[in-house]
């Protein structure tokens, strides 16, 4: 029960600072969805149905994305390099998997909740979602590997100008590539086999069939799955490098 030590700490920063986190989760959703929403999806059709129900369950796979990763990434690099704070974890006793876990289950509280605000104002817009069991499980297994990433990132990554440049030759891609505004099949041959292959691409397709009431894509949530293993065991591996 180490990982509960960091992830109660992760949790009491969100409580100190839940308004601020609230309403900064609001502004890119509430833009996304005014253009998309009562602009140019109010015209627009997408697969026989309404835009703005192709491009929320999207946004999203999108939000969850951004916030876990940037929840642990940029907070964790800058606690390492910095503030100088990660040697407190470092030097106590807990494990490296411990640690890890705590990390990401914060970031996948974030991820989560940025994520049901989203839900929240689609139905204010008035987007027609099936959200189950199995959507929220989609949800939380993106929040999970990004937040994942987010550790291999900030303890690999040695400064914040390189954190940036991470963000924008890989988060920034797969935030217009993935299937978030468009499907990915309308991409060329070769960039739409690798756009396949990544995992906020699986995290749309599975949401968007379940909020369309239709049923789990077994690929789509095992390649979450596998991509939430392989983030968290490359993270326990890079702390434990560290320490």
């Amino acid at each position: 029960m180490d990982f509960y030590t960091v992830l109660w700490r992760e949790m009491v920063v969100l409580r100190r600072t839940f308004y601020k986190f609230f309403a900064s989760r609001l502004v890119s959703p509430l833009l996304y969805l005014v253009a998309f929403g009562w602009g140019l999806g109010r015209g627009l059709k997408m697969n026989g149905g309404n835009y703005l129900e192709f491009v929320v369950p999207g946004i999203i796979a999108l939000s969850a994305m951004n916030t876990s990763f940037n929840a642990v990434g940029i907070t964790l690099n800058m606690s390492r390099l910095y503030h100088k704070t990660l040697e407190e974890y470092l030097i106590a006793p807990i494990s490296a998997g411990a640690f890890v876990l705590g990390e990401v289950l914060a970031g996948t509280v974030r991820g989560l909740l940025a994520s049901l605000i989203i839900l929240a104002l689609a139905f204010l817009f008035g987007a027609r979602l099936a959200v189950n069991g199995w959507f929220l499980l989609v949800v939380v297994l993106t929040c999970f590997l990004f937040a994942a990433l987010g550790v291999v990132a900030a303890m690999t990554i040695n400064s914040h100008e390189d954190m940036a440049n991470f963000s924008t030759f890989v988060i920034l891609p797969m935030s217009f590539l993935c299937g978030t505004f468009f499907s990915p099949d309308r991409l060329p041959g070769a960039v739409a086999y690798i756009i396949e292959a990544l995992p906020l691409t699986h995290a749309s397709y599975a949401l968007r069939a379940l909020a369309r009431g239709g049923e789990l894509l077994p690929l789509s949530l095992a390649v979450l799955a596998a991509y939430a293993v392989v983030l968290f065991l490359a993270g326990v591996a890079v702390v434990r490098k560290v320490r």
